[in-house]
Order: structure tokens, then sequence, then C-alpha cells
């Protein structure tokens, strides 16, 4: 498999690494598959526990629903299923953790069943996070949780390959100090994994695969974990980026090298810059997570068409849902005005990401689309996209306004791409 053997190549010093996309954007996800057809590279695309789950998440898409719409648009922008790699990222009891421990571990079991069982082949383990009236948990604790999920997965599984002889099973990732899905918000200093704490780790969760059965044979679940989830320092918040700095993670990469058939996985490698990608890589963290850098790139894309179109309405629909409905921004936001709104525009957190599925929005993008359906005048790209203005002018570009956007995408995933040494 793909990544298996991309953990064997860093393993003997190749410094290779993926772009893990985490988004269910139609404009990602497009961005994404035409980025992979364009390098001839794999491309790995994850949804969240919260955007795709059994319940529809806030997508309205079940994980069967998900694979179907990735598989279709790649067969329509010529990328073979082949170069589609599947993940289900943060599957878990995250998106009901305010529920008791009981019922929300059995939600999670259900899960990671149904992502299995659609074909998903990469299953981020999540068990990190207190449920319910929980405060705190241990590693042990985590890892009994851990192995509850691996084992629906492997139900799963089994299923799936009933209709689909000779599938391959499931690679797995699984961590105890797992980062905040989509950003912190927090602009404190953070705390770097310590080495003890991910050997501690490590040994705990072998122990209980293996009572669990777990551990069993050259193919068993736990020969198929190809990284742990760490904090090597990265995160960003509404207005700050941590940047990745080696020397305070040296301790925690060069033990992470000697581990066999496991490498690192980056979360929140959201905005670090390019060269601070590459490093990543060449220390041994080999799957850098993105998402709503993505979302964000997006978002200045239709804000930026919305202000060529002085009849547009988008920026106001959007944030007029974003204010009617809250849910999805209190709490990572101030409340206080003026800066709640500057947030809910311009956050690196992008929780305006929650809110573009919403048939008003959608309506605002779709006009914004029809406005410049004979294609966005080139004196007016020139003042606020000036990159796709560029691409256009060299012939690279139709200046049509959903592949301004989606070019505008492809340009942040080209530093990734870079970073993992997949394009020049």
């Amino acid at each position: 498999m793909y990544l298996q053997d991309l953990v064997q190549k860093q393993k003997q010093g190749i410094h290779e690494g993926i772009c893990s996309v985490c988004s269910s954007s139609p404009f990602v996800i497009d961005a994404a598959i035409i980025q992979a057809a364009r390098t001839g590279t794999p491309v790995l695309i994850e949804a969240t526990a919260n955007q795709v789950n059994q319940m529809g998440g806030y997508t309205g898409m079940k994980p069967a629903d998900f694979r179907a719409y990735v598989l279709g648009r790649a067969a329509a922008l010529g990328l073979s299923e082949e170069s589609v790699l599947l993940g289900g990222d943060h599957l878990g009891p995250v998106a009901w953790q305010k529920r008791d421990a009981a019922e929300a571990m059995d939600l999670a079991e259900e899960l990671t069943y149904v992502f299995a069982k659609a074909g998903f082949t990469k299953i981020h383990l999540d068990a990190s996070m207190p449920l319910g009236e929980e405060v705190t948990l241990t590693t042990e604790e985590i890892a009994d949780r851990t192995v509850r999920l691996c084992k629906a997965s492997e139900r799963g599984f089994e299923e799936y390959r009933k209709e689909n002889a000779g599938a391959l099973a499931p690679v797995y990732v699984i961590g105890s100090e797992v980062p905040t899905p989509g950003g912190s918000g927090e602009e404190d200093a953070l705390s770097v994994t310590k080495p003890e704490a991910l050997q501690e780790m490590l040994g705990c969760f072998e122990e209980k695969f293996a009572v669990a059965g777990l551990a069993e044979g050259e193919d068993s679940a736990w020969s198929r974990i190809i990284a742990a989830v760490v904090q090597p320092g990265v995160e960003f918040g509404n207005d700050s980026v941590h940047e990745y700095v080696p020397e305070a993670a040296a301790e925690l990469t060069n033990a992470a090298k000697a581990i066999p058939n496991i490498v690192l996985e980056g979360h929140s490698t959201d905005y670090q810059k390019e060269s601070s990608l590459k490093r990543m890589v060449e220390d041994g963290i080999a799957i850098l997570k993105v998402g709503p850098a993505l979302t964000f790139a997006a978002r200045e894309a239709l804000y930026a068409l919305a202000m060529m179109d002085e009849t547009s309405d988008f920026i106001e629909v959007l944030d007029e849902v974003m204010r009617k409905d809250p849910s999805s921004w209190q709490g990572h936001y101030t409340a206080e005005e003026p800066e709640s709104t500057m947030l809910r525009k311009y956050s690196y957190s992008d929780r305006s990401r929650y809110y573009m599925h919403r048939p008003e929005v959608k309506a605002a993008i779709g006009k914004l689309m029809d406005h410049f359906s004979d294609g966005v005048p080139m004196t007016v790209l020139s003042q606020f996209m000036p990159v796709q203005y560029t691409h256009v002018r060299e012939g690279n570009l139709a200046p049509e306004p959903e592949a301004l956007v989606i070019d505008k995408v492809c340009d942040e995933l080209s530093r990734y791409w870079r970073a993992c040494g997949l394009e020049e």
C-alpha cells in the first residue's frame, strides 16, 4: 500500500511525505484532485467525524456518500480511482463529547465501523478526548477505547471485503496527545510531546492491542499502524500561527525515527511556511494534515469575486447566516463586536467553512458564479486576484469564477506537494 511504502521510505532516509487534505469543501476536493492529476501523484482526502458520519454530519453525507462523491469528482477530473486514498479523521467520540461515555463510545464504534465498511483505507482512531463529566483520561483508558474503535473498524472492513475481494485492509493512525481538530484558538506556547510520552503511549497501546487479539499475524491491525499523532509544537489560533521549531522538536523527532514502521502525523499544519513544512517532512513528520487553510483560501477567493461583483450579497449572506446560528463559532471567537465580525470573516480558524453548505450561502455563491458566466474581466481580476491574473495571462487558467477559486486553493496545496517532495 502507498502509505506503508511511504513509511519505509522515511525509515530509509528518503524525505518524502504526503499531504492529507481534510475537507469536505467541493472547491477544496476538486483542487486536491486537480493537483494530484497535474503532478501524477496520489491524493489523500480525509473526512472528519463532524463533517461525515453515520448521521450525515454537518455536510449531510454518510461515509459511503462521501466516498461516492470524491470518486465521482476524480473520474470527472481525470484521476484514476487507484490514485485516490480515502481517510477518516478523528474517528471516535469527538462529535458526541458532551454525552456520557457509554453512549458516546457506542456511537463512536458505529462511526468507525461504517467508515471501514465504506472502503476507507486510512483510519485515524481518536479516543483522546474526555466525555460527559470526565475531566482527564489516562493513557490506558485512551488505549482501551482505541481498541474498541479498532475492533469496530476491522469488523467493518470484513463486511467491505465480502463484496470487494482482494481489497487492502485499512491502515491506522493512533495517539493520546491529539491536537484539537480545526485549530486550538489558543495563543499560549505549546508543549511539544516528550519522547518518553510517545514511547509510553506506543508500549501501552501495543499491549492492549495484543490482549485484544489485534497484534497476531503479519497482517494484524497492530502491524498496520503507520503513524502516531503527537504535538510537535505546531498550531494556529484565530490570528496567529505557532511556527515549527525544529530544535524544540528534535528530541521527539529523533526518537520517532528509531521506531520501526511508524512515522509521525502532523495535525494543524495549516499556515506553516513552506520551509517549515519541508523541514517537518525531513524530520519524519511524514503526513501533513491541512484543512482550514484550504477553505480559508477558497473563502478569500469568493470574497474577491464578491468584491468584483457590485451586485453580490455573498459576504452579507454568509455573515447573516453565521450570526443567526452561532453554534459553530461561539466558543472559538469572542462575542464582542466589532471583533466578532472581524473573526467571522477573517479568522485563521475559518469557522465559516461550517456554513458554506447552507442553502442561502450556496444560492449566493451560485449567483456569484452566474454573474461571471462569461468570464471575469481581466482588468478587474488584476485588481483583486493578481496571482490568478498572472496564471490566466500565461495561458494556464481560464478566467472563469469556479476555476479561479480552485486555482487559489491549488496554490496553497502546491506548497504542501513541494514540501513532501512530490512537485518540483
